[in-house]
Formats: C-alpha cells, sequence, structure tokens
C-alpha cells in the first residue's frame, strides 16, 4: 500500500530553499541564508522546480527564495546534438579534466556560455584553452625568472616606461569589464575579456617589450620595471582565479610578497588603476605599426629570419617625434634593420604598403623574396580560393540549401564566403606589387 505520508516529488523539491535551514523552527542558518542571491538553473526546469520554489517561498515564508535565477545554457557535443548514452556521444567531464586538466575545462564552458546559446563541446576547444593555462604559467615562470636583483618597493623611486603606463591602464579598463561581466552574468564576456588580455597584451606585447630593459639594453631603472611586471602578473592572477583556480593559486604561492590563499585576496578594483590615455593612445600607433609590418611580412612570405627596411610617411610632427624617440621598439617586434621618417614620401618601388590612419608604412621587398616564386605561390592560393568560393556561392544560391541547413550552418557558410572574398581582395593586391617588381 502506498504510504499516505509521502510528499509529491516536485512539492518536497519546492520546499527545498527553507526546509534544508531548519524550517519550520527559526533557526539561524534560516535567518542568514533565507532568502539567498542566486538560483543556477536549467531552462529544462523553470516550471517544475524554480516556479514552485518561488510560490512556496512566498507562502510559507513571506518572502521570495532567490532574488536571480540564471539559466545556463546546455551542453552539446561538437555537432550542436543533444549528448545521449544511445548515441555515444556522451563527453565525461572527469575524462576531459584528466587528458586537458580541469583549469581549462572550466575556462573552456565559461567562455562558451553565452546567454541563450547552447555550448557546443569539443576536446580541440579544451584543448586551445590548455594552452591558455601553459601561457599562463609560462608568462609567470619569466616573470619569477627575472625578479632577480630585486623590486623598486619605494612608490616615490618608481620610473614608469611607456609600456608600464599603457598595461596598468589596460588593466584597470579590463578589469572594470570582467567586473561589470561578472555581475550581468555574461561569464563569456568576462572569460573572453581576461583571455584578450592575458594572451595577447600582457605575455605577447608588455612581456616582450619589457625584456630589453630587462637584458640590459635600455637605461630604465629594473627594478621599477620589475616591480610594474610582478604587479600586474598579481592582478592578473587574482581576475583570472574565479575561472582557473588551481594553477592560479599554485603560481600565487610561489610570487614573493604573497600572504595566505589567493582565495583571501581582493579581487582587482578598477577604482584605483592608473589611467593614461596618452599612453595608450601612443601604444596603439605602437602596436598598429608593429602588427602591419608582421602582416606584410607574413603575407609575402618573407622569411622569419630575415630583417626588412621600412619608410614611413608621418605627416604629424607630433607622432614623428614619437616614433623616433621608440624606433628601437619597432625593430626589436618588428625585425627591421631600418628605418626611415618623413612628411612626405613616395611610395617606394618594391614595397608593399599599409595605412594606419595618416601614417603610411612602405615595407621594401626587393632582395628579400624569390618573386617568381611567390608569384607562383599566390596564383597557387588564388586558384584555391576561386574553386572553394565557387562551391560556397553555389550552396547560397540552392534555395533547398537555404531551407533545410539549420540556421548556424548557412551563417557559418556565409561567414566563410566574406572571408575567402576578403582573402582573394588581398592575395590579388599582393600578386599586382610582385607583378610591378617583375616588370621593374
Amino acid at each position: 500500500h502506498q504510504d499516505t505520508d509521502v510528499l509529491d516529488t516536485w512539492f518536497s523539491s519546492a520546499l527545498w530553499p527553507f526546509s534544508t535551514l531548519g524550517w519550520p523552527d527559526s533557526t539561524d542558518e534560516l535567518k542568514t541564508f533565507y532568502p539567498t542571491s542566486v538560483l543556477v538553473t536549467g531552462f529544462d526546469i523553470l516550471f517544475f522546480w524554480v516556479a514552485r520554489m518561488m510560490m512556496m517561498g512566498i507562502h510559507f515564508m513571506r518572502d521570495v527564495p532567490f532574488r536571480d535565477v540564471y539559466i545556463h545554457a546546455l551542453v552539446r557535443d561538437a555537432e550542436g546534438k543533444k549528448m545521449s548514452k544511445s548515441k555515444g556521444n556522451v563527453i565525461d567531464p572527469l575524462e576531459v579534466m584528466d587528458r586537458f586538466g580541469t583549469d581549462a575545462f572550466r575556462f573552456t564552458l565559461a567562455a562558451f556560455a553565452a546567454q541563450g546559446r547552447d555550448i557546443k563541446l569539443s576536446e580541440e576547444r579544451v584543448l586551445g584553452y590548455r594552452h591558455f593555462v601553459n601561457k599562463i604559467w609560462n608568462g609567470s615562470r619569466f616573470v619569477m625568472m627575472n625578479l632577480e636583483g630585486g623590486v623598486e618597493t619605494d612608490p616615490d623611486r618608481r620610473t614608469f616606461t611607456l609600456e608600464d603606463r599603457w598595461i596598468l591602464t589596460r588593466f584597470g579598463e579590463v578589469a572594470q569589464e570582467v567586473s561589470s561581466a561578472l555581475e550581468e552574468y555574461r561569464f563569456n564576456d568576462a572569460a573572453s575579456g581576461c583571455y584578450q588580455f592575458v594572451w595577447h597584451e600582457f605575455c605577447d606585447w608588455y612581456l616582450e617589450m619589457v625584456k630589453p630593459t630587462l637584458y640590459g639594453q635600455e637605461a630604465v631603472p629594473k627594478g621599477s620595471v620589475r616591480a610594474t611586471m610582478l604587479e600586474v602578473l598579481k592582478s592578473v592572477l587574482k581576475l583570472v582565479h574565479p575561472f582557473m583556480p588551481f594553477v592560479t593559486e599554485e603560481i600565487w604561492q610561489k610570487l614573493p610578497g604573497t600572504k595566505g590563499s589567493i582565495m583571501e585576496a581582493d579581487f582587482p578594483d578598477a577604482a584605483g588603476a592608473v589611467r593614461d590615455e596618452e599612453a595608450s593612445k601612443q601604444m596603439q600607433l605602437l602596436m598598429a605599426i608593429v602588427g602591419a609590418i608582421r602582416n606584410i611580412r607574413g603575407e609575402m612570405g618573407i622569411p622569419p629570419g630575415k630583417k626588412v627596411e621600412t619608410v614611413m610617411e608621418v605627416p604629424d610632427r607630433a607622432q614623428t617625434d614619437f616614433l623616433n624617440r621608440y624606433e628601437a621598439y619597432i625593430r626589436n617586434l618588428a625585425k627591421v634593420d631600418a628605418i626611415s621618417l618623413g612628411a612626405s614620401v613616395p611610395k617606394p618601388e618594391g614595397s608593399a604598403t599599409a595605412v594606419i590612419g595618416d601614417v603610411q608604412v612602405h615595407v621594401l621587398l626587393k632582395g628579400l623574396i624569390d618573386v617568381k616564386e611567390e608569384k607562383r605561390r599566390l596564383t597557387k592560393e588564388t586558384e584555391k580560393i576561386i574553386k572553394e568560393l565557387d562551391g560556397l556561392r553555389k550552396k547560397l544560391a540552392n534555395q533547398a540549401f537555404l531551407e533545410k541547413a539549420p540556421d548556424e550552418v548557412v551563417e557559418e557558410v556565409r561567414e566563410r564566403a566574406d572571408g575567402l572574398t576578403q582573402r582573394m581582395g588581398k592575395v590579388n593586391q599582393n600578386l599586382q606589387i610582385l607583378e610591378d617588381m617583375d616588370g621593374s
């Protein structure tokens, strides 16, 4: 016989927010933890559980059990299908963590947790973020290896270089963006902000720019540079800690001047951050010029070991003075041998050009590449692009494909076609440069 003193499953579950805290007695736990702030759940039990918890809480406790409900994404397989044991497409999180690490797995889920979209999980994506974990580890090792000699602890004796002022300014901006994203439950935006800053700005730019100072090539107090480097690293670890608790704790324990667990450290506060708009503006120009030279080197097949010559047209006198002052950065970061600056410069023969605002950067190509071989390579690439683009355009012109294919597949084809069209324009432009060089 069925017991008469049994509650329906969802009814009893609806009592969970307060029954687990000692209700109906007025316990300290109940007073402390009811109501709570956030409930995290999936959309599929909003009616069965979430709504009933709300109703039961209002009825018995005279207050809602939580203020916000965060509806998380469903994790699907790489093709967007719901995971099912019968289909054999289930990804075991324990196996993934064993292979790639818990931090990488956690960061992957956060990075793809866009509101209103499910997560297409694949091992390749987790592997990509394991590389990010390695990047943080290696960047931290670089900082710790270069702390010998001590850091400048007296604020009045600190000397801040351009890259110091820029990275401190950028960290303040990123800390504000990440904090706002976390407060608004935009976990993917918060993770993306951490990723872009740590990988591309802190590791790829800042740590590369301080090397000449650390290795004795620049007359800047090393103690000041070490102090900024260590300060930013500590701040980075605190910013990334919610996503990657294990690697950040491990590094934190090895840094000088840290006490206790990183969990006890204050989360970065952007309110007191350095704000140097001039440094940001100058760095944007410097980074754009270096990036343009690097792009030309890659697109024109210039060997990595060869240095290039550049001629720049810089109409603005203040920009000219700035670039003359920081010419060494361009030489080191873009592998440039000689730089010429002028207010009005005709385009040199046999050069590839990039335009950054009012600045034109010409990279001289003669003697650096085999023109005929490079023309053959780009012609072959053109044929490949034309063939692939033709296939994509036929798909997009097929009404049956547009009607039957999932929206994300159609959008992916469109994006691929747009990317190839842009690439085709760039290849044709480079081919014209080579044609002119061959003719001369």
